[in-house]
């Protein structure tokens, strides 16, 4: 049951380093929707986090 949302941070965070070298390879000016864009891709990274931990503690909580 916990493997899902550990892949899906794997997934989330390879998206997100995907997203950054592409923002990179674009333009090495700073801009900020830029900035916005590895802003989201951090914040996706950090729900797909909190659903797993939230999972974990759940799945630890009912198996007390």
């Amino acid at each position: 049951m916990l493997i899902l949302p550990v892949i899906l941070v794997a997934v989330v965070e390879l998206l997100n380093s995907a997203i950054e070298a592409l923002v990179d390879r674009i333009s090495p000016e700073q801009h900020p929707l830029a900035g916005r864009a590895k802003d989201m891709g951090s914040a996706a990274v950090l729900l797909a986090i909190l659903l797993a931990a939230t999972t974990w503690l759940t799945l630890r909580s009912e198996a007390s």
